[in-house]
């Protein structure tokens, strides 16, 4: 229970050895988080569920009494926050009463009774009503007056622990995320560089491959021509543009990882872009090594992709 009644509930850190401090900065878009207000009002409190979403979606469920400063907790929540669905639900439970008898408008329900009574000449088969559904009619039962300002100024303060708890919630999750998305990061890159040197022996098996053909249908070919096909084939292979793209929006991710601003929908064009990438390396194989490589990028590509999903 924190000073002043106020008690806030959250999931511990995750651990995230390995990371550097840049990649700390990510944050996920799921969580949850309480807090709770002992006032004079009653036990007041407030709820955040957050999950994945392309915006920033706000949803409130508030007591009539706070009603009216929707808006102000909207932007409390707004500078807090960049994405995600977020429900925040702030409940009253009122302090039992001092008083020995259920204050009741009795005006009311005489105004009910009278109706009752027309309805009974009306329909006279209709079963009597039980005096408890009366009570439970709007209004019967009168409810003590609030204090609307201290009460708005808890709902101030526990809406803001709760959002703190949420943040360092997501903070912990968006760690472990950038810890998961930095190993496949090292991964892609290591692929890249086996990919890289293996070139020039996937290269040279292509061309001798292509001689063994020639040799096979005992036939002279023009040394020109030959030179022109093998080098033709060798164009085919080539997948150095594709690696160096594929190296350079690693190093994108990278930097991304590394930023203080909500970078979700960035990474997920970058993920695209891998993608795109490792495609095109696969169409261009050459040997069974390579084509394997295509498939393991792919893998992990998707691995950081659905996780991306929840990157604020």
């Amino acid at each position: 229970m924190r000073p002043g009644g106020a008690s806030v509930i959250c999931t511990p850190d995750f651990q995230t050895n390995g990371l550097t401090q840049g990649l700390r900065m990510l944050h996920s878009m799921t969580g949850f988080a309480r807090s709770i207000a002992e006032t004079a009002s009653g036990t007041l409190t407030c709820e955040l569920r957050a999950v994945n979403h392309r915006y920033l979606d706000v949803q409130f469920r508030l007591p009539e009494e706070l009603r009216a400063l929707e808006t102000e907790f909207r932007q409390q929540v707004s500078s807090s926050l960049g994405r995600g669905k977020v429900e925040c639900t702030l409940h009253l439970r009122r302090a039992a009463g001092g008083e020995s008898e259920i204050p009741v408008n009795e005006a009311l329900i005489r105004q009910v009774a009278a109706r009752l009574r027309d309805i009974s000449t009306l329909l006279p088969d209709a079963r009597g009503v039980d005096p408890i559904d009366v009570l439970r009619w709007p209004g019967v039962i009168v409810e003590a007056e609030i204090d609307a300002e201290p009460l708005a100024g808890e709902a101030r303060r526990v809406l803001a622990e709760a959002l703190d708890a949420l943040v360092a919630m997501r903070r912990s999750e968006g760690e472990r995320i950038a810890a998961m998305l930095g190993g496949r990061l090292d991964d892609i890159g290591r692929i890249a560089r086996s990919v890289r040197q293996r070139m020039p022996e996937v290269l040279a098996g292509a061309r001798q491959k292509q001689r063994d053909r020639l040799d096979k249908l005992d036939v002279s070919a023009d040394p020109g021509r030959l030179e022109a096909e093998l080098a033709l084939i060798a164009q085919k292979l080539d997948v150095d543009e594709e690696l160096d793209r594929l190296e350079s929006h690693v190093a994108e991710i990278g930097d991304a990882l590394a930023g203080k601003e909500p970078v979700g929908r960035r990474l997920d064009f970058l993920m695209q872009e891998l993608n795109r990438e490792a495609n095109t390396l696969g169409s261009k194989s050459g040997d069974t090594e390579t084509t394997r490589a295509a498939v393991d990028l792919k893998v992990l590509i998707e691995q950081m992709r659905e996780q991306i999903q929840n990157v604020e």
